[in-house]
């Protein structure tokens, strides 16, 4: 995993940060810090994902990589929980977990509805193959019965 990857991930989530200090006092509703808000969860992620994953070996067993990777996460941890106070406290208790509760169901149902079209998908690959064997098994049927009629026509000519 490149450096800038890695860092990527943590300065979306100092910038979406910065944002939503800068603008919460002056917001009139919690929509307005929706995209910071986003970038944010998604900066952590990011950030969580990448632990572990350096772009070689020799990257995964660097103490400065692991150590980069551990800070940034911590930072990252640390700045979720200032953010989430913070809208808790101007928006009223629990607005912060009402909004990971609904960013979950609508990752789930995402995961979901992705399932489903997979799962549709192959059956109705199933059914296209079932649909191809069907038009081999009567052509070929359809082939032979001329074959036998063809032949039947040719024999019977033969003997006069």
């Amino acid at each position: 995993m490149p450096v800038a990857e890695i860092l990527a991930g943590i300065a979306l989530v100092k910038s979406s940060v910065d944002f939503i200090k800068g603008n919460i006092e002056t917001c009139k509703d919690i929509g307005e810090l929706g995209s910071a808000i986003d970038g944010l969860l998604r900066g952590k992620d990011e950030v969580n994902k990448k632990q572990g994953k350096g772009p070689g070996v020799r990257e995964q067993f660097d103490t400065s990589h692991i150590a980069r990777e551990t800070i940034d996460a911590k930072l990252a941890a640390e700045q979720l929980q200032e953010i989430a106070t913070m809208i808790d406290f101007r928006f009223g208790h629990g607005t912060w977990r009402g909004i990971l509760e609904e960013r979950a169901r609508r990752i789930a149902e995402q995961k979901e509805a992705i399932k489903q079209a997979k799962i549709e998908k192959r059956k109705a690959d199933a059914e296209t193959w079932e649909d191809i064997k069907m038009v081999l098994l009567i052509m070929g049927i359809a082939l032979a019965a001329i074959a036998v009629v063809g032949a039947s026509i040719y024999y019977a000519n033969m003997g006069q």
